[in-house]
C-alpha cells in the first residue's frame, strides 16, 4: 500500500491535471508534489521522445534497472512501453540470460549496454572497458543520453520502493510470462 495518496484529476489544481493523462499509480503519487511531479515528466518525457537515443536499447537498459533491482513496477510497466519501441519477447529472454551470466543472441552493442546498466546498478558506475566498448557504437551526445536514462531509473525504481507505490493490475500479467526471481 502506497504511503501518500494517489490523487485524481479533480484532485488537483487544472494546471497541473496534465501530468495526469497517464493515469498510473507512479504519476498519481507524485502530483502531491505537483511542481516536482512536471520536472519529473520533464527528464522521463525527454528519455522517451526527445532523446535520439535508440528507443529500443533506452528500453533495454531500463528493463535491465528493473530486473536487476527486482522492480516489479518498473519492469513490467517497461516491458509493455518497450515492446512499443522494438523490444522482443527474444531481447527479453536475452537480457535475462545474460543477466545470469548465459549466452544469449543479443547483438554485441546490446549486450554491453546491458553490462553497462548492471555495472551502475551493482557498482555505481560503468567501468571503464564497458563505456569504451559501448563507446565505439555510439556518439558523445547518445553516450549521455544512455547514462542519465540509466542513473534515472536508477532514481525511480528508489522512489517507487520507498513510497510502495502498487502497480496496476493490468500490468501483474506481465509477470506470467516474465516472472522476476524473488518477486510474488
Amino acid at each position: 500500500m502506497a504511503r501518500l495518496p494517489y490523487l485524481e484529476a479533480d484532485q488537483v489544481a487544472p494546471e497541473y491535471r496534465d501530468m495526469l493523462k497517464r493515469n498510473t499509480n507512479l504519476h498519481k503519487l507524485l502530483v502531491n508534489s505537483p511542481e516536482m511531479a512536471r520536472a519529473f515528466n520533464g527528464v522521463g518525457g525527454y528519455i522517451r521522445f526527445t532523446s535520439k537515443l535508440d528507443p529500443r536499447l533506452r528500453e533495454l537498459a531500463i528493463l535491465q534497472v528493473g530486473w536487476m533491482e527486482k522492480s516489479e513496477y518498473e519492469f513490467t510497466h517497461h516491458v509493455k512501453i518497450g515492446k512499443e519501441f522494438g523490444v522482443t519477447d527474444e531481447d527479453i529472454a536475452g537480457l535475462m540470460a545474460e543477466t545470469e551470466g548465459k549466452p544469449s543472441t543479443l547483438e554485441p552493442l546490446a549486450k554491453a549496454i546491458l553490462k553497462g546498466a548492471r555495472e551502475m546498478v551493482r557498482d555505481l558506475a560503468m567501468s571503464d572497458a564497458t563505456f569504451a566498448e559501448i563507446k565505439t557504437h555510439l556518439s558523445d551526445e547518445h553516450m549521455v543520453d544512455l547514462v542519465l536514462t540509466i542513473a534515472f531509473y536508477c532514481g525511480v525504481v528508489r522512489v517507487l520502493a520507498t513510497m510502495k507505490i502498487d502497480n496496476e493490475p493490468t500490468y501483474k500479467e506481465v509477470l506470467q510470462q516474465y516472472p522476476i526471481p524473488g518477486v510474488k
